[in-house]
Order: C-alpha cells, then sequence, then structure tokens
C-alpha cells in the first residue's frame, strides 16, 4: 500500500516503522526538518518537510496515488484539516486522524465526520485508547494485557507465568483434560524473547508469558487457574492529570463506585480544574516523586499506583517510590521500548506501551480481507486478528486437522451461530463465522489471503 503519515513525533514514527517494515510504500510529512532527518536515517521512508494539511506539499509527498492518509500531528485542527484536502483534492481512499479534544466527540456532534462535512474514515483518541487498556487491566488484576474481540465477547489475556502459577510444567493437552469446559487456548507464548505458537505437547515454563484467547465469560477463571488471581483494587493512586488520567479517573468513577481515587497533579492550574471535573477523585497538587506527597496520597496502604505523566522516567521513579512506601503494586506508561525489558527487575508490575496500542488501531484498517479487529503484541512481534470467513476462504469447509495452518498461526476461537468454540481437529468453519487467531508477523500476510475477497492461496 501507499501510505501517507503526517507527523513524525512518537505516534508517527511508531506507525512509520512498523508499516515501513511490512514492505508499504511510506512517505512522512514533518514541519521539523529534524524529526524528518531522524525517521529518514533511520526508517526506509520519504521524508517532506512542510505543513500536513497545505495541498502542495501533500502532493509533493505523493497525494494523488496514496491509498491511506494518516494524520497523527499533534494538533487536532492540522489532522482534520489535512484528512479533507486529501479527500477533496487527492480523493484518498481512506482517512485516519489523531483527534485528542473530547469536544470534537462528543454524541451529538457524531454528523461532524461523515463524507458530507468532514469525510475522516477513523479516529484515532490515543488517551482514549490507552485509558481503556488501564481500565481492562484494573478490572482484571493479575493478568498483564487484556484485548477485547467479536463484539466483546472474546478477550485476549496476558498472563505472566511465575513461582505461584501451578500450571508450569504441564503439557498444553493436559488444561484440556483438566478443564474440559474451559473455554479457552494458549495460543502463544512468549519466552526468552521471542513468541513461540505452542503445540499441545509443549510445556509452560517458569518465565513464561502466556497469550490466551477465551470466552470473555471465563476470563476469571482463567486468570485464577493460572494461579494470578487478585481482589480488585479499591484505592488506586494516579499520578498524571493529563487527558489520560481525568479520562481514567471518570471511567473509574463511573465502573467502581466504592473506589477511593486520588490523582497527583504538578501543575496547579491544571489540579484546580480537575478538582472542578471529577466527583469523587481527590486531587492533589505536587510532585509524585516526593516522597511526602505520595505520604499524603496514601502510597503505604494503596492498592495500586498507575504513573501515567508526560515523563516516563517519573513514572517509572514514582512507581517505585509508591511501592516502597507500601503500595501493593504499580503500572507505569512507557513511550520508550527501550525500557520495557527492565521493568520486572525495577519493581514495575506492569506497564502499558502507548505506541502500541496506537499501533494496533491503525492496522486494523491496514490490514486487507475481512479483517475486523487487529492487536499488535511483543513490540510487533505477532498479532491477534479477528477475521471473518468468506466461502471462498481455504479455512472454510475441512476439519482444521486437515487444513497444515503454518507453525506461527493459532486459530484461538471460533464465533458461529452466536455461540463461541474452542477449536479442535474435528472443528470445522463455516461462511461467516468470526475467528480469532493469533499470527506471528511473518505470518500475518498469509492471514490476510486466507481472508479476501479474490484468493489465490497457497
Amino acid at each position: 500500500m501507499r501510505i501517507l503519515i503526517c507527523g513524525a513525533g512518537q505516534v508517527g514514527y511508531g506507525i512509520a516503522e512498523r508499516l515501513s517494515a511490512e514492505d508499504n510504500d511510506v512517505s512522512v510529512i514533518d514541519n521539523s526538518p529534524e524529526l524528518v532527518q531522524h525517521i529518514q536515517d533511520r526508517l526506509d521512508v520519504r521524508g517532506h518537510v512542510g505543513h500536513g494539511s497545505h495541498p502542495d506539499v501533500l502532493a509533493r509527498a505523493g497525494a494523488e496515488q496514496a491509498d491511506m492518509i494518516i494524520a497523527v500531528t499533534l494538533y487536532d485542527e492540522v489532522n482534520m484539516v489535512a484528512c479533507q484536502v486529501a479527500h477533496s483534492l487527492f480523493n484518498v481512499p481512506t482517512k485516519i486522524a489523531r483527534i485528542r479534544a473530547q469536544s470534537y466527540r462528543q454524541a451529538h456532534w457524531q454528523n461532524l465526520f461523515t463524507r458530507d462535512h468532514m469525510p475522516i474514515d477513523v479516529i484515532i483518541s490515543p488517551e482514549i485508547e490507552v485509558g481503556d487498556v488501564i481500565m481492562r487491566r484494573i478490572s482484571l488484576p493479575g493478568a498483564r494485557d487484556v484485548v477485547l474481540f467479536n463484539n466483546d465477547t472474546v478477550a485476549m489475556v496476558a498472563i505472566d507465568c511465575d513461582e505461584d502459577c501451578p500450571l508450569i510444567d504441564t503439557p498444553l493437552s493436559q488444561l484440556s483434560e483438566l478443564f474440559p469446559d474451559l473455554n479457552a487456548v494458549v495460543t502463544g507464548i512468549f519466552r526468552d524473547g521471542e513468541i513461540i505458537t505452542p503445540r499441545s505437547s509443549d510445556q509452560i515454563l517458569l518465565g513464561d508469558t502466556a497469550y490466551v484467547i477465551a470466552d470473555r465469560q471465563q476470563i476469571r477463571r482463567t486468570i485464577a487457574i493460572f494461579g494470578k488471581e487478585k481482589p480488585e483494587a479499591s484505592r488506586i493512586i494516579i499520578a498524571g492529570g493529563g487527558n489520560i488520567g481525568v479520562y481514567l479517573a471518570n471511567r473509574i468513577e463511573e465502573r467502581m463506585p466504592n473506589a477511593r481515587i486520588k490523582i497527583i497533579e504538578s501543575s496547579r492550574g491544571v489540579a484546580e480544574r480537575l478538582a472542578d471535573k471529577l466527583n469523587q477523585t481527590v486531587v492533589l497538587h505536587g510532585n509524585a516523586l516526593d516522597e511526602q506527597v505520595l505520604q499524603e496520597a496514601g502510597a503505604s496502604n494503596a492498592d495500586l499506583m498507575v504513573a501515567i505523566t508526560n515523563n516516563d522516567q517519573v513514572n517509572i521513579l514514582s512507581s517505585v517510590l509508591a511501592k516502597k512506601l507500601g503500595c501493593t503494586s504499580n503500572m507505569a506508561l512507557l513511550n520508550n521500548s527501550g525500557y520495557h525489558d527492565f521493568t520486572k527487575s525495577l519493581g514495575i508490575d506492569d506497564y502499558i506501551n502507548p505506541r502500541s496500542v496506537t499501533i494496533s488501531r491503525v492496522l486494523q484498517y491496514v490490514r486487507r480481507g475481512r479483517i475486523r479487529g487487529v492487536y499488535s503484541i511483543e513490540n510487533g512481534a505477532a498479532e491477534i486478528v479477528e477475521a471473518e470467513a468468506l466461502d471462498t476462504s481455504p479455512l472454510v469447509g475441512r476439519p482444521l486437522r486437515e487444513l497444515q495452518l503454518p507453525d506461527g498461526i493459532r486459530i484461538g476461537m471460533i464465533h458461529h451461530d452466536g455461540n463461541l468454540y474452542r477449536p479442535t481437529g474435528d472443528s470445522i468453519i463455516r461462511p461467516n463465522d468470526r475467528v480469532v487467531i493469533l499470527a506471528l508477523s511473518k505470518h500475518v500476510h498469509e492471514v490476510e489471503q486466507m481472508f479476501r475477497v479474490s484468493l489465490e492461496f497457497f
């Protein structure tokens, strides 16, 4: 595909890095010559210095031949106008824009982003996406990651297998024997820095992260079977009162009315505005790295510290400090992927990678075929894909054991006629079934081919 990206910041760079690695033809526009040079030096993309919404700059970047424009500059209005110009002057088929201001997204303005007004096909709000990820993890303690598919009926759950996991050294085939009514499948294992798609004879080892696809109604039971069942946090400290912080606090107030929430915000003006917006949340003005401020927030008896400021170092250090003071667990927002590998050794229980969350959202619209959902895991090493089976799909009409799928593809769940089925060798996929699959990155193209309208597969 020919893809035009407006914005070479962290989000734009992450998207360009992933899409260019998949042999897409990528051009990037940014006002900053330094950012453009940086991205050209490190990625196989073309860079253009200029304003992302100016017609002449878009034309120079190849908008006339583009299949998609992804506008992720720091400014909502630039992103919106870039999509409008791409549509009106260059007829770009797919237009994706990052829009952070929630006033644009209120329900009674929902007709704004239509073909007759401002033709944007997909709106990305990283703050909401990240806030929802954090909320799911708060709601399901014990899971390192949780993503929903198939109209929220199927969940992908990442579970760390440590000393408390009773399934260590257990072959996966025994899981079906021990729990025959458990509608869940271990589709991937992250071990020694790489993802594998396990066979039934493989075992779960100490230190693994298991990627399980399960019926949503059985998520808590699945987590408990892995020995990771924990009580839901009720005393929560949030470090950072930005867009993510206020969105998260609102969600917790709505969904967990008995929770006690405190936000630490370094800007007095922002803290005062937050205090007016939030009903049940206590807002403290101060530095999250100040031990006295953390004590005032109740870190010594808190259940969870969520550090989501704009500074990775502050998030790491405040999380560690809160735990030192007695907080039961912590979670940090980390933009720099270089920090991810040693979070455990620092005392970080969980981290959120906002770049991965945003890229997953974009990939859903880059993938070809009847792809309904995509989530990237382990820095792009694999993807969880939800797809709709077609009459022409090579998956349809034959038992799974006869399909000889590549080792890097594992089917986790089949949705047929309103019911969810754990796949077995005898399972047969029918037209219009929804299928949730884990695929290693090198096999994602094969999954796309399986679900394309016109197929020339294998």
